[in-house]
């Protein structure tokens, strides 16, 4: 299947998914990652808010106090960066929610961890997202670790990949951490 067909495929199918089991692969996502270390020596961490049945990491929030959490904006054909505050988000004219415009805007240097969803995403760190390239052109401005978020039936052997997809450094689902390139907070290489 090409592209097209996958993301069609997976939104399919994860919009499918009965509002249980989104809630309990969310919940089972989320111990994972306050247990893992490598979330637990971030500081600075850009997460998502769950759209269209996206795996919802908003508990982290409150299971980690001591992460300054980060959420994006889109602007033009742009991901910004902007302080997590729920006092603070907008709903978007794609339909998620996001930061108000006029909270401060965060160096994507500065991030540790970029907590990223997708569609699918493959073994070897591939990403098929939404198609708009947001996630894309924002990773190349970051040396931050990527961390693909997804269910266990949306992670496959391989996806189709062109030089401008970015790669991720670990994956997450409801029952695995799979470290794909060994990259650790010293940084990648």
């Amino acid at each position: 299947m090409d592209k097209l067909q996958l993301r069609h495929h997976f939104r399919s199918l994860r919009e499918s998914f009965p509002p249980e089991k989104v809630a309990a692969d969310s919940e089972a996502i989320c111990r994972r990652l306050i247990h893992w270390p490598v979330l637990q020596q971030a500081r600075n961490v850009l997460t998502y808010l769950a759209f269209r049945n996206e795996p919802d990491l908003s508990a982290l929030f409150d299971l980690l106090p001591g992460i300054r959490w980060y959420v994006p904006r889109v602007e033009g054909e742009h991901l910004v960066v902007h302080p997590y505050d729920p006092l603070r988000l907008v709903r978007h004219r794609f339909g998620m929610l996001e930061p108000a415009a006029d909270l401060p805007v965060i160096d994507p240097q500065t991030l540790d961890l970029v907590l990223t969803p997708g569609v699918a995403f493959d073994h070897h760190g591939g990403r098929l997202g939404f198609g708009g390239g947001y996630y894309d052109r924002f990773l190349v401005t970051t040396a931050a670790l990527r961390v693909g978020i997804t269910y266990d039936e949306c992670l496959i052997a391989s996806l189709p990949r062109t030089e401008r997809d970015q790669l991720m450094d670990w994956i997450v689902t409801p029952s695995r951490t799979i470290g794909i390139r060994g990259w650790g907070f010293g940084g990648r290489g």
